[in-house]
């Protein structure tokens, strides 16, 4: 019985200082317009900054278009920071959208 009581208590102690030593990993999940994502909890390449901020998508910044005026897409073009989106309005006039890309702010309306 002490023989088992031993091996126990050796496969306790090998068991704590393995798991104590080992690395935390964590998983996460994002749901967003994409759908929904898994973040394997790392990032090669990266510091300490943090992750990247996400940039907007195509459809996220025409969608933000639509509520500043813009009907008919005719375009949506990166230019570094910004996003501009064109197309014409209800009356048909030319109307250019201007948005930050990270957040998504307005920044200019152009008819």
């Amino acid at each position: 019985m002490q023989t088992i009581s031993k091996i126990m208590a050796g496969t306790a102690l090998v068991m704590s200082i393995g798991l104590g030593a080992a690395p935390a990993f964590a998983q996460g999940i994002s749901i967003g317009p994409g759908g929904v994502q898994v973040d394997p909890g790392y990032r090669r390449g990266l510091d300490d900054r943090g992750p990247p901020r996400s940039e907007l998508s195509r459809g996220d910044a025409a969608r933000i278009a639509r509520r500043e005026g813009l009907v008919d897409v005719d375009g949506v073009d990166r230019r570094g920071p910004r996003m501009m989106v064109r197309g014409s309005d209800r009356r048909g006039d030319d109307i250019s959208v201007i948005l930050d890309s990270r957040s998504g702010d307005v920044i200019d309306v152009r008819r």
